[in-house]
């Protein structure tokens, strides 16, 4: 069965840090780039971070660059998003999501979320 929980959520203060961590199982965790999204009250959700297969090639929105940074372990089939310096708007619930585009088909598994308040 395939799952993908996240951790790592919580209420901080502006200027604080959290990392989320996201533990995979189920499926073959290295053939799959993995990334994270955000979803805010009332918006759609929307691209945060992306890390290639083997951690080599990583992409961020520019909203959170040079905040953010994702990483993973595969030994650990874990993905991990430190965050710096979180601002009100960072607010959301944060999504990992696996995707695996070496076959014909593109397959994609998503987390449950986990939340992220950032307030005063």
């Amino acid at each position: 069965q395939v799952q993908l929980v996240e951790s790592g959520g919580g209420l901080v203060q502006p200027g604080e840090s959290l990392r989320l961590s996201c533990t995979a199982s189920g499926f073959t965790f290295r053939d799959y780039a993995m990334s994270w999204y955000r979803q805010a009250p009332g918006k759609v959700r929307e691209f945060v971070a992306a890390v290639s297969r083997y951690g080599g090639i990583t992409n961020y929105a520019d909203s959170v660059k040079g905040r953010f940074t994702i990483s993973r372990d595969n030994a650990k089939k874990t993905v991990y998003l430190q965050m710096n310096s979180l601002k009100f708007e960072d607010t959301a619930v944060y999504y990992c999501k696996a995707r695996n585009e070496l076959g014909r088909n593109v397959i994609d598994y998503w987390g449950q979320g986990t939340q992220v308040t950032v307030s005063s």
